[in-house]
């Protein structure tokens, strides 16, 4: 029996995984992990390298790895934007928390997201933000336990908003 007591956080690129996941470790007294920290510690290189050496494909299968590699206890942990994409990934890290989707506004994420490439965003051959947008989105949902929207909100309001949803308020 795998113990559940991590906040898994998922989400677009952009909607504030690392940011918000931070300050809820500290304020919940659990530690951080940063899936895409863990890549770029495995492949020892930046995301946007590692993507455009190894591909679209390659970078999955490297996110993928990572997030299998991780058994975290007592964490909050933020994800890629596209851990989503690897069901395999996703369910190795709900059975061990809850996983929690940030939804941020398509209007609000266009505004959020600059310099894409070099956050290494993935964006699958020819495909669109709007299409990313989309897509995700319904994969999001799928695979969420709780899902806070934060368009209306400030930082701060978000993260009062997690604790206690996480806390069952």
């Amino acid at each position: 029996m795998t113990k559940k007591d991590n906040i898994i956080l998922i989400g677009m690129p952009a909607s504030g995984k690392s940011s918000i996941g931070v300050i809820i470790a500290k304020v919940l007294g659990k530690d951080f992990l940063d899936v895409d920290l863990v890549i770029q510690q495995r492949e020892k290189a930046l995301l946007c390298d590692i993507i455009a050496s190894k591909g679209t494909e390659g970078f999955l299968r490297c996110e993928e790895e990572a997030i299998l590699s991780i058994t975290p206890e007592n964490s909050v942990i933020a994800t890629g934007g596209s851990a989503v994409y690897s069901e395999k990934g996703m369910r190795h890290l709900s059975e061990r928390g809850t996983v929690i989707y940030l939804r941020v506004g398509k209007e609000v994420l266009f505004k959020r997201l600059k310099n894409i490439r070099q956050r290494g965003v993935v964006l699958r051959n020819g495909e669109s933000l709007d299409q990313m947008y989309e897509s995700r989105k319904l994969l999001y949902e799928k695979f969420a336990d709780i899902v806070i929207d934060e368009d209306r909100f400030s930082i701060e309001e978000t993260i009062e908003r997690v604790i206690d949803t996480y806390k069952g308020k």
